[in-house]
């Protein structure tokens, strides 16, 4: 089969993979029809990421068709958790299985959906809704992050969610997504801090959000933010969001670009700042948001761009100098 690898830092190869036979018993093979790149991926294109290891083929935000496993599911078309929990621990049994201490990870432990074919364990499967297009159903996953934080927040806000006013860091993917969910949930005053200025300028018109530069444009005043959702986490935006958010404010941290920083625990502490960090979706996110992605609920992702899995390297390029304007790529390996 074609696949694209990571064979080195900043080096995509598309070129011809083994394609495995050998099923385990709880295993389905998936013939992937979309799969988008993810902040993560771009983050072992870089070489950031110990865990991902080249050679390998990443990709973990997918869509395709059962064409091996239980004749039940031959020919049906799904989506689904690129996180293998083990399904027995405490977090499992409590449905917080992103939060699996013995978990593995598709694009990561093993090889991902940057490829023609793809085996995942049946379990980890959801199903697309009929007539939903593939690129729009691989939007699942990083839309389902969204979801998932924007959940974490409203149980620690105090006054409901549409009262608030929100800062949101980044204008990549889960940014984009959390922007179009906000709006969509009637937040109106949502500002989106985006250095890049393509992205900014899709971020404000797809998801009607205030946008800004913060490097060289003021955004919302100091203390002024209900809720703030780094989706990048660094260094750089921890301080910006201490700085923004408000007394008795809920700050969501989502991204992980970095992993190390001073925070400001007397400010936290003195105002009453709650600090959440959020990881990924479960299930039940990834279920709820391929159905909402279908209905319509992030709207239109017309924004979102389509290129061949042949073309994966130009395109992981293309990101990595800021040349797309789009928030997410989804490679068509067919």
């Amino acid at each position: 089969m074609k696949a694209l690898v990571n064979t080195a830092p900043l080096q995509m190869t598309y070129r011809d993979e083994p394609d495995s036979l050998m099923l385990a018993d709880d295993e389905v093979t998936l013939r992937i029809d979309a799969v988008g790149i993810c902040g993560s991926d771009m983050h072992a294109y870089h070489g950031h990421d110990p865990r991902r290891i080249p050679p390998i083929i990443l990709g973990h935000e997918f869509a395709g068709e059962v064409t091996r496993g239980p004749s039940a599911l031959l020919g049906r078309r799904f989506t689904g958790n690129p996180l293998i929990a083990c399904g027995a621990c405490d977090y499992c049994v409590q449905g917080r299985s992103n939060l699996c201490s013995n978990r593995s990870m598709v694009g990561m432990t093993r090889p991902g959906a940057y490829a023609e074919f793809m085996t995942i364990p049946a379990k980890c499967l959801v199903e697309i809704p009929a007539g939903m297009d593939a690129t729009r159903a691989a939007l699942t996953e990083p839309a389902a992050t969204a979801l998932h934080a924007l959940h974490m927040a409203q149980r620690s806000a105090v006054r409901p969610i549409q009262e608030s006013t929100v800062l949101v860091i980044g204008g990549g993917a889960i940014g984009m997504f959390m922007a179009l969910l906000l709006r969509n949930y009637g937040v109106r005053n949502v500002h989106v801090a985006e250095t890049n200025p393509l992205r900014r300028a899709s971020v404000a018109r797809h998801a009607d959000a205030i946008t800004f530069d913060p490097l060289t444009e003021a955004g919302p005043s100091e203390g002024s933010c209900d809720i703030v959702f780094d989706c990048v986490g660094s260094k750089h935006t921890r301080t910006a969001a201490m700085k923004a958010i408000a007394h008795g404010g809920v700050w969501v941290h989502v991204g992980l670009q970095d992993w190390a920083s001073e925070i400001d625990m007397r400010k936290l502490t003195l105002a009453e700042i709650t600090l959440i960090g959020t990881y990924t979706y479960t299930m039940a996110d990834l279920r709820a948001t391929v159905n909402a992605l279908h209905q319509g609920l992030f709207g239109d992702c017309v924004w979102v761009e389509e290129r061949s899995l042949a073309d994966g390297a130009r395109a992981f390029s293309d990101l990595h100098q800021g040349k797309s304007a789009s928030a997410k790529i989804v490679l068509r390996p067919h």
